[in-house]
């Protein structure tokens, strides 16, 4: 039988959804494969070549994990694995590098620029969005509305790098609406859009705790949108993850404003699978379970087998 190595953990803040990702992914693999789950912090080659597996599912996220240092190591090793590859990845992960791509195919995307916390002045107007230009799950995720806001988004900045030297942060444009996220899996060479998924946090942003916290967050799929917009949403999703290389799977998230214009924010190349994540949800919906998401996802790396 056909062996899968799952990967979870990482040295990064998302660690504890990756290791939710990787028990699920194990779990739902067991009926079709024989499933390797293993903890990791970083990997090295020779750490990677002494696990068991015909076939990698690294199921990490933030930058370590699906930023591309993770898929150099993978690359090395000569297994097929899921997902994106470690120049795609290192570009998805760069918020400001997507939207340099974004731009490229006139794709909008909110105003942003890099921030040094160093900086007392605002570099944007408020209201505005302050982040670390290379994590995912909306970690350290600061929405500016007020002064008062801003300066707490800024102490606290400040705080992270010190203990995390080298993070970079972002401020961005801050846009209200509806914020929508387009799922994409691979088939027959090529990427398919899943359904639109709506999300609405009760506590009106999308962070960290709506993610995997509260449970006062809704999703809804396929939710009713002004005509036109789902097959915008679906095309530039396709449209960037193409320009951008990606592989296998991605979740491209976007923002509705209240004149119906869409923003696209960011492309993770490693969504979640978690019991609240957006990627199984839309899979879902269009007939494919949990159990069978994973297993296409581990059959599209076996494919590659030799290549």
């Amino acid at each position: 039988m056909t062996q899968v190595l799952v990967l979870g953990g990482g040295p990064d803040a998302e660690r504890p959804v990756s290791l939710a990702s990787a028990r699920a992914i194990a779990e739902a693999l067991q009926a079709r494969f024989t499933v390797h789950l293993e903890t990791i912090d970083r990997l090295s080659n020779a750490d990677l070549a002494r696990l068991p597996g015909d076939v990698v599912f690294p199921a990490l996220h933030g930058s370590y994990g699906e930023g591309g240092r993770l898929q150099d190591v993978l690359e090395a090793d000569g297994r097929p694995y899921v997902g994106s590859g470690p120049a795609s990845s290192r570009v998805c992960m760069d918020k400001m590098g997507t939207k340099l791509v974004c731009a490229s195919l006139d794709i909008d995307t909110p105003r942003a620029g890099v921030f040094d916390p160093r900086d007392d002045g605002l570099p944007l107007k408020l209201p505005l969005v302050l982040k670390p230009t290379h994590d995912g799950s909306s970690v350290g995720l600061h929405m500016c509305r007020s002064e008062a806001d801003w300066e707490q988004a800024l102490a606290a900045a400040r705080v992270d790098v010190r203990e995390h030297p080298g993070r970079c942060y972002m401020a961005e444009r801050l846009i209200a609406g509806r914020e929508l996220t387009v799922g994409l899996l691979g088939r027959g060479g090529s990427l398919e859009a899943l359904p639109v998924v709506e999300i609405a946090a009760a506590s009106g942003v999308y962070d960290y705790q709506a993610k995997y916290e509260r449970t006062d967050t809704t999703y809804t799929v396929e939710p009713i949108s002004p005509a036109g917009v789902t097959q915008q949403l679906q095309d530039d999703a396709i449209r960037l993850a193409d320009a951008l290389g990606v592989r296998d799977l991605a979740r491209v998230d976007f923002v509705l404003d209240h004149d119906d214009e869409l923003w696209l924010l960011e492309v993770n190349t490693m969504p979640g699978f978690t019991a609240t994540s957006l990627l199984p949800k839309a899979a879902l919906a269009r007939g494919l379970s949990f159990e069978g998401l994973c297993e296409h996802l581990a059959e599209l790396a076996l494919s590659r087998m030799g290549d």
